[in-house]
C-alpha cells in the first residue's frame, strides 16, 4: 500500500466515504488515555498492504455480486468475511489507498511501525481478540510498569497505580470523594439503559434534554473532581463535556461491556483490566490487512462511493472506476461519510437527519520516536494526565521488546480543532515542550516524530466516533441501525456493545453480516 494520502479541509470531495469504523479509548480518573483513532498522516507512511489483499478499482470497470459492501474498514472486512464463509459473492469498495479505515499502522524511519489510529484492548472485547487470533496477530501487554504523571497548577507529582487509590492521581481528599461519588452515579444510571436500544430508558427524554457538562456542573462540585471526569470525558470521547448528550454518555458507559458483563466508566478509562490493557504485536493494522487478504480481489481500493441507486430490483452503486450491481448494500462507513453519498431513491428523513446529527469528534495522535524509552529509568510507565497544553494525555507505544522509545500524545476535543490549520512543524513545536514539560530534557530530541490528524483526513474528518449532542437519540436512534429497503448499516458507531472501538466494528460486522443472509 502507497502512503497515507494528505488532504486538506478544502480538498476534501463532496462524497467521500469509504472507512469503516474501528478504535479503542483512554483513560478517566488517571490513567492518560489511549486509543486509537489516528488522522492524517503528514510524514509517515501506513503499513503496506499485500499486493494480494486488494485491487484497485481500475483493475474491473464492473461487476455483479451479491452484496457491495461501502468501506475496507473493521466492519466492512468483517462483514465481507462472514457473508463469503456463507457462500456469496461480495465486492468492497474502500475510498482509501489502504484497508483499515480508523486503524492505521504508520512507518517508522529506524524500521518500526506505530499505531496511528486505534490500537488497543481489553476485557470484554472478545470479538476483535476472536479475530485476531483467528488471523495469527498476538498481543501484548501495553507499557504500564512504573509510575504515572499529574500535571496540574504547574505542579508535577509521580504516583503509584498500585497503592489504595489505584490509578487515580493525587488530587485533594474533597475532590477524590466527590469523583467517586459521580463515578459510581454514571454506572447506575448507566445500568438503566437499554444498550440494543438507549432511546427506550425510562429516563431516557431527562437525560438526553441535557449535555454532559450541565450535569457535571451539578454533581462535580469540587474542582479537582470536575477536573478528573473533564480528562476522562476528552480522552474517552475526543470532545468536550459540552458537546455531549448526557444519554449518549451513559450509552457509552453501558456498552463498555458484553453480553454477560455489564459496562463500567472504569473499564473504559483504566490500562490494567482496562479498555488499554493489550497492543497488537506488529500494530493494529495487522488485523484489516491480514483480513483482506483473505478476501483477495474480492476488496477494491482507491473506489470512492459516490451513488447508491436502486434499480430494477437491485441497487447500482457507483464509486470511482468502478460500478457494482447488487442484491444488497451494506454501508460501513461513519454516519457524516454515508451522509456524502447519493442516494435514489432519498432515504427515509429520519436517517438522513441522523447522519445529519452524528458528528465526528476531533483528534490527533503525535509519536515522538527516541533511541530508547528513558523514561522508564526514571520509574515512569509513560502515562500523564495534565491541565496544561495541546497534549494532556500520554502513552508509551514502544515496541514490546524496548528497541526504540516511543511516547504517543493525543490531541483532542479543543486542543485538536485549535491546531487543525497549524502547520507540522508547529503542531511538533507545542507536542514536544509539553513532553519536555512532563519527562524532562531528553524528550526535547526525538530521532524522528510522526503525526496524525483526523479532521484533515479526507475519508474520516475527525475521530475517534461520531457523536450525540442532547436530542438527538431519542428523537432519531430509532433509524441507527434500522435496513432502508437493500441497504443496511454497519460501523462501531451501530454497535450495542463497544461503540467507538474496534470491537464495536467487528461487532457490527458479524451482525449485519447474519441480517443480510437473513434477507436475501
Amino acid at each position: 500500500m502507497a502512503s497515507e494520502r494528505q488532504h486538506s479541509p478544502s480538498s476534501t470531495p463532496s462524497n467521500a466515504p469509504g472507512n469503516a469504523p474501528g478504535l479503542s479509548r483512554r483513560s478517566l480518573l488517571g490513567r492518560t488515555a489511549a486509543v486509537a483513532a489516528g488522522a492524517t498522516a503528514l510524514t509517515a507512511t501506513a503499513a503496506a498492504t499485500p499486493a494480494s489483499a486488494a485491487t484497485t478499482a481500475t483493475t474491473a470497470a464492473s461487476r455483479d455480486v451479491d452484496v457491495v459492501i461501502v468501506g475496507g474498514g473493521l466492519a466492512g472486512l468483517t462483514t465481507a468475511r462472514d457473508l463469503v464463509a456463507a457462500g456469496k459473492t461480495v465486492t468492497v469498495l474502500e475510498a482509501r489507498d489502504r484497508v483499515g479505515g480508523r486503524v492505521v499502522n504508520l512507518g517508522l524511519a529506524n524500521g518500526g511501525v506505530t499505531e496511528g489510529g486505534g490500537e488497543f484492548i481489553g476485557p470484554t472485547q472478545d470479538r476483535i481478540k476472536a479475530l485476531a487470533d483467528s488471523l495469527g496477530v498476538g498481543t501484548f501487554p501495553t507499557y504500564n510498569t512504573g509510575k504515572n504523571l499529574l500535571y496540574k497548577d504547574g505542579k508535577k507529582t509521580p504516583y503509584a497505580t498500585d497503592g489504595i487509590l489505584g490509578s487515580v492521581p493525587p488530587i485533594d481528599a474533597a475532590g477524590l470523594a466527590n469523583a467517586a461519588i459521580v463515578q459510581a452515579s454514571l454506572d447506575d444510571m448507566a445500568k438503566q439503559v437499554p444498550v440494543d436500544a438507549p432511546w427506550t430508558a425510562a429516563k431516557a427524554e431527562e437525560w438526553d434534554r441535557q449535555t454532559f457538562e450541565s450535569w457535571l456542573r451539578a454533581n462535580a462540585v469540587i474542582p479537582s473532581a470536575k477536573f478528573l471526569l473533564d480528562v476522562a470525558c476528552t480522552s474517552i470521547f475526543s470532545a468536550e463535556p459540552r458537546e455531549l448528550s448526557l444519554l449518549f454518555v451513559l450509552f457509552y458507559i453501558a456498552a463498555a461491556g458484553n453480553e454477560t458483563t455489564p459496562g463500567t466508566l472504569e473499564r473504559l478509562t483504566e490500562t490494567a483490566n482496562g479498555a488499554q490493557e493489550q497492543r497488537f504485536v506488529g500494530g493494529s493494522q495487522q488485523v484489516p490487512i491480514k483480513l483482506a487478504g483473505t478476501l483477495g480481489d474480492r476488496v477494491a481500493l482507491n473506489a470512492p462511493v459516490r451513488t447508491v441507486t436502486r434499480s430494477g430490483g437491485k441497487y447500482v452503486v457507483t464509486a470511482d472506476g468502478i460500478t457494482v450491481t447488487a442484491k444488497r448494500v451494506v454501508v460501513a462507513v461513519p454516519p457524516p461519510l454515508a451522509a456524502r453519498i447519493t442516494y435514489d431513491p432519498l432515504l427515509p428523513a429520519a436517517r438522513d437527519q441522523l447522519m445529519q446529527r452524528l458528528p465526528m469528534a476531533s483528534v490527533g495522535k503525535a509519536i515522538a520516536i527516541y533511541d530508547t524509552p528513558f523514561w522508564r529509568a526514571d520509574g515512569l510507565n509513560g502515562q500523564v494526565v495534565s491541565d496544561t497544553g495541546v497534549v494532556s494525555s500520554t502513552f508509551d507505544n514502544s515496541p514490546p521488546d524496548a528497541s526504540y522509545g516511543a511516547l504517543m500524545g493525543f490531541i483532542e476535543a479543543d486542543e485538536a480543532r485549535a491546531y487543525d490549520a497549524a502547520s507540522e512543524a508547529e503542531v511538533r513545536a507545542a507536542v514536544l515542550k509539553d513532553y519536555v514539560r512532563y519527562f524532562g530534557e531528553k524528550a526535547a530530541s526525538p530521532t524522528s516524530f510522526v503525526l496524525q490528524r483526523w479532521n484533515n483526513e479526507a475519508y474520516t474528518r475527525g475521530g475517534p466516533v461520531s457523536i450525540a449532542a442532547p436530542g438527538v437519540l431519542t428523537q432519531y436512534g430509532p433509524a441507527l441501525r434500522a435496513p432502508v429497503g437493500g441497504i443496511h448499516w454497519a460501523g462501531t458507531e451501530t454497535s450495542v456493545h463497544w461503540m467507538g472501538f474496534m470491537d464495536g466494528a467487528v461487532r457490527s460486522g458479524e451482525r449485519v453480516a447474519k441480517e443480510v443472509l437473513a434477507a436475501l
